[in-house]
């Protein structure tokens, strides 16, 4: 029975996309704990704080987009030799500072949200709306965090463009 009312035969393009997407987010989740492990210096407290309360948000969806794959009639993908090939977030080292950190999160996010992107395109193309709404409400709070990290980044004296009536 096709439960989802969706072609089955359309399918896998939407499947694909989301194991890489699945695969991005498991190397995202553990460049979060290295950094949440080995954060040092003055940011320490806010940092290891924020670190943890992303992880714990990435492990969630982690699950949420495995049990998707798997609502599709799809194995998701399961094993860290896969999502090293699948990923294009790459392992970070461990001896960063703050703002290295915090620099290689927002390059994890523009990874995450160009996946996401194709994901939801792929999703469009072939009217699943399951995944389009799982995945659209994943961008709006990346791009919220990222914002966050942007603005703990920048300057004091930088201000934000002027809007005009």
């Amino acid at each position: 029975m096709n439960y989802l009312n969706i072609d089955e035969k359309k399918l896998l393009p939407t499947v694909k996309e989301l194991n890489t997407l699945l695969a991005d987010y498991h190397m995202y989740y553990q460049k979060l704990r290295n950094f949440h492990w080995n954060i040092l210096g003055h940011n320490f407290f806010d940092l290891h704080e924020k670190f943890e309360e992303f992880y714990g948000d990435a492990r969630i969806k982690i699950d949420e987009i495995a049990e998707r794959i798997l609502t599709l009639r799809y194995h998701p993908i399961s094993n860290y030799s896969e999502y090293l090939k699948a990923s294009s977030i790459k392992e970070s080292d461990t001896n960063l500072s703050d703002v290295e950190m915090v620099n290689e999160l927002l390059e994890a996010h523009s990874l995450l949200l160009k996946q996401m992107t194709v994901v939801v395109n792929k999703a469009d193309e072939i009217n699943d709306e399951g995944t389009i709404d799982l995945i659209g409400a994943y961008i709006r709070e990346l791009e919220k965090n990222s914002w966050m990290l942007d603005a703990w980044n920048r300057k004091n004296s930088e201000r934000l463009k002027a809007t005009s009536a």
